[in-house]
């Protein structure tokens, strides 16, 4: 890169790769460095915290005037362990987990925290399955499978319809926030879980907690059935934590400040982001917003008074965070003032936000502030891979972090990862069967994505996540289509119509793309109304060309018929929750689109061309 960079050697570890191919046609590949002794559980580093810096502020959120408060660290111990002293006094355990309903607050991290203090389980639920959803299937489906001793609601107004719906489908202590009514005579308010302490058996229960006691039970998104539940263990949440230092030892030397969103139901925000904030002393802001038209402000607001340290967002939201960037040189200076790091997961981010991230960076402080990701999955707590150095382009998914070994496996024209390591979970929350499935005879967890060495004549320049092997198709010509790297090229040429998409094909003579249009960005191309019908919008001659026009770009760079889109059907319904079309984090799920729109996708072939369908 010809970029100024910024002194990379002062924030990461150097990047160590060991590669060995063996005699099956596997490849192994593992960090050489061996991972150093971590915490015992995660109650360890709000312990240690407590008492180094007890008045440094942990966790904050927006008060209802509209000010930042939270607690510091002495005080999130206090309030921790006299909820944990509550939950042992009712007699609760390891056997039946605390569940946890609503979005992230202060409330709800404590509440976690104090549960994994003394060995009981977190089972954070999606709030998308109880205020998105119209049937509550899926939360109905959870409470059963959890048989949850407690269920903790923040806004319990917005919940009523939830809780109803799961009335008579648990025997749980139901606790609201203290600003909310009671929604029953058996419901209690937060504080009442604060009154008073009993530090002795919350000790006894503390010392009692072990590596392998279950921490939490995270769901995945499924793209069929039901969300399978992920067993996390204390040692899971510890080795990748301690990971985490040492591939970014500049953790240690400052407390980080992080502003975020991403919701502590799921590995990124509740794992990876969340505990790094907690192992190494630092603030976590509550982010109120999240990349969505409405509640995007938010964030933006947030981030001209919070001058965070890191950035660890989803691709969505810097999609989002860029052009506003480019507008407001205030909201720039601050967000940069800090800045040591840029972080994206989830998804891969498109070209044109990579490059634009590096021209803001360069703008406001005179080099490009490090670019980096990570790979993993909820079963690996998340990380099992980091991108601890510079890549000259997105999609570099990094080396094995210390503790994890890769193995590579040849599958049609591309290489499966599986993974192994002590962030690995042991299997799924009371399902035997779907476990046995989860592994290989070497005890490698079977992932299900595929990666390729960015250099293979450099293995130390990382691996090139290749997309979800199962994702993947092959056209009646027999070519197999790479549906993570054709999605992410067709976004990047359909900007700034497309807000993802879902690529069509298998066994068809051509590859066609559903798009899911970014529908402020089609009004202004458009030259319509903030308020225009999405009919009229996705209609307009100048959507339709733009896509067209990203068509014939995509078509000029190939040289296959399976890396291009000879067509495309803009989506007028947005993604579906109850369908499994989306998740929290704003990421499509490619085989549950496919599912749920099967007759678009015939009608995107149709042997008559209809005026929705846009051709090359």
């Amino acid at each position: 890169m010809n970029q100024p960079q910024a002194p990379l050697g002062a924030l990461f570890a150097a990047p160590a790769i060991t590669v060995t191919r063996r005699a099956d046609g596997t490849t192994l590949v593992e960090n050489p460095v061996a991972l150093e002794p971590y915490a015992r559980c995660v109650g360890e580093y709000l312990e240690y915290w407590a008492d180094e810096a007890p008045e440094r502020l942990f966790l904050a959120e927006r008060s209802p005037a509209g000010l930042w408060a939270g607690v510091t660290y002495r005080q999130a111990l206090d309030k921790v362990q006299r909820i944990a002293s509550w939950l042992l006094e009712r007699g609760y355990g390891p056997g039946r987990p605390v569940c946890v309903l609503s979005d992230n607050e202060v409330n709800h991290g404590l509440l976690m925290l104090a549960a994994m203090h003394v060995g009981i389980p977190y089972a954070g639920v999606s709030p998308a399955y109880s205020l998105l959803s119209k049937d509550h299937a899926k939360l109905k489906n959870l409470v059963q499978r959890l048989d949850p001793a407690l269920i903790y609601v923040g806004g319990a107004g917005k919940f009523q319809a939830a809780l109803a719906a799961i009335e008579g489908l648990h025997h749980a202590q139901v606790v609201v926030a203290d600003e909310d009514a009671l929604p029953t005579e058996a419901a209690l308010h937060f504080s009442d879980l604060l009154e008073k302490v009993d530090l002795a058996a919350v000790h006894r229960a503390y010392a009692a907690v072990t590596p392998d006691t279950v921490a939490k039970i995270l769901f995945t998104s499924g793209s069929t059935g039901y969300p399978k539940g992920v067993i996390n263990t204390q040692r899971m949440l510890c080795a990748s934590q301690q990971a985490k230092r040492q591939v970014w030892p500049f953790l240690t030397e400052q407390p980080p400040v992080l502003l975020d969103w991403l919701p502590w139901n799921h590995t990124f925000g509740g794992n990876h982001n969340l505990n790094l904030i907690l192992a190494n002393g630092g603030t976590f802001y509550l982010d109120g917003g999240k990349p969505v038209p409405g509640l995007f402000d938010t964030t933006l607001n947030n981030l001209r008074e919070v001058a965070p340290t890191l950035y660890l967002n989803v691709p969505k939201a810097f999609d989002m965070l860029v052009p506003a960037l480019r507008e407001d040189a205030d909201l720039r200076r601050n967000f940069f003032s800090k800045l040591q790091v840029i972080f994206y997961a989830a998804a891969a981010l498109p070209q044109h936000l990579w490059d634009g991230l590096i021209e803001l960076s360069i703008q406001e402080l005179g080099y490009a502030v490090p670019m980096v990701t990570a790979w993993g999955s909820t079963e690996t707590s998340p990380l099992a891979t980091d991108c601890h150095f510079q890549a000259d382009r997105s999609g570099v998914i990094g080396v094995p972090v210390p503790g994890v070994s890769l193995k590579l496996v040849p599958s049609g024209d591309k290489l499966e990862v599986r993974v192994k390591g002590p962030n690995v979970t042991p299997g799924y929350f009371n399902q035997p069967d779907v476990t046995a499935k989860a592994f290989d005879d070497e005890g490698f967890y079977l992932i299900g994505d595929a990666a390729k060495f960015a250099d293979p004549a450099r293995p130390e320049a990382g691996l090139v996540f290749d997309g979800r092997v199962s994702e993947d198709f092959k056209l009646m010509t027999g070519t197999w289509v790479s549906v993570g790297n054709l999605r992410v090229k067709g976004i990047e040429a359909m900007t700034p119509v497309a807000q993802d998409i879902v690529v069509t094909g298998h066994d068809r003579n051509s590859v066609g793309f559903l798009i899911f249009p970014n529908i402020a960005a089609c009004r202004r191309l458009a030259g319509l109304a903030d308020d225009a019908a999405v009919a009229d919008v996705l209609a307009h001659q100048a959507v339709r060309d733009r896509v067209s026009a990203g068509l014939r770009a995509l078509h000029a760079a190939s040289q296959a018929s399976s890396t291009y889109a000879d067509r495309a059907l803009l989506m007028a319904d947005p993604s579906s929750v109850d369908a499994g079309e989306i998740t929290d984090k704003g990421y499509i799920n490619q085989s549950a689109v496919l599912k749920q729109r099967a007759a678009l996708v015939d009608a995107l072939y149709a042997d008559e061309a209809t005026g929705d369908v846009i051709y090359l």
